[in-house]
């Protein structure tokens, strides 16, 4: 059963080693802050199992990936890895970036309370609702006590357009996705339009609805830790718990 989840961003600049001068960025701080707040509160109920989940442009379904899987930065250009070579030289599976990201922010909780065991969970970008809520169900039911870390980022629009231009489309998608997890709600994560990811460039709808398919009927209780549009990509970040 879900007890506690999880939604944090993945850009590649979360990592410091991508940045090159720790805390030269303040609204990255503020960003990195809220996703270590929100991986604390995920990992503070012990659960038996996190799931940290994750879009994949690599497959065409659901994939887990090993245990002992690298993260890596590689084809970015930046020098960060762990757990093995760089890029998996050595023939190991290496994440995607949004695990990858998800990896290294549960790394950095590693002074507090510790899962038994964590899984890496992978989802086609373009999976149908359908699907998501599917995996979302059964990854909910693989223990007693499940915490799920959804790894995804909202409209970068901006970005790939007019950087600093006034999108009211992409301020409407932010505005139903912030709400959904403020408030906790899997139907309107559920009810989010596959259509507008590549309109709207955004990736993390797939993991927002494993999250809803994972959360069942609740209820849960929110917290809302950031919002924000740093380099014209909207990030969000929010935790859950169940309700006693």
């Amino acid at each position: 059963m879900l007890t506690a989840a999880a939604a944090c961003p993945h850009p590649p600049l979360l990592i410091p080693e991508a940045t090159g001068v720790p805390g030269a960025d303040a609204d990255l701080g503020r960003l990195r802050d809220a996703c270590d707040q929100a991986v604390a509160a995920l990992l503070a109920g012990r659960p038996d199992l996190v799931v940290v989940v994750g879009t994949d442009p690599k497959t065409a379904r659901a994939m887990e990936y090993p245990p002992d899987a690298v993260a890596s930065l590689h084809e970015f250009g930046v020098p960060f890895t762990a757990g093995g070579p760089p890029g998996g030289q050595d023939g190991s599976a290496v994440l995607p970036l949004s695990l990858t990201v998800g990896k290294w922010l549960l790394s950095r909780a590693a002074a507090g309370p510790q899962p038994r065991r964590a899984a890496w969970w992978g989802i086609a970008a373009d999976a149908a609702p359908a699907e998501c809520l599917e995996l979302g169900a059964k990854l909910a039911a693989l223990a007693p006590r499940v915490a799920l870390l959804a790894m995804g980022d909202g409209p970068g629009r901006r970005a790939r357009g007019a950087p600093g231009a006034a999108d009211p489309e992409a301020d409407r998608y932010d505005d139903q996705v912030a709400a959904a997890l403020a408030a906790a709600d899997p139907g309107a994560l559920a009810a989010l339009d596959p259509g507008r990811d590549g309109e709207l460039f955004v990736a993390g709808r797939a993991a927002w609805q494993v999250l809803a398919g994972a959360a069942g009927a609740g209820p849960f209780d929110a917290v809302l830790r950031y919002r924000g549009t740093p380099y014209e990509v909207t990030y969000v970040v929010a935790s859950w718990r169940r309700r006693a």
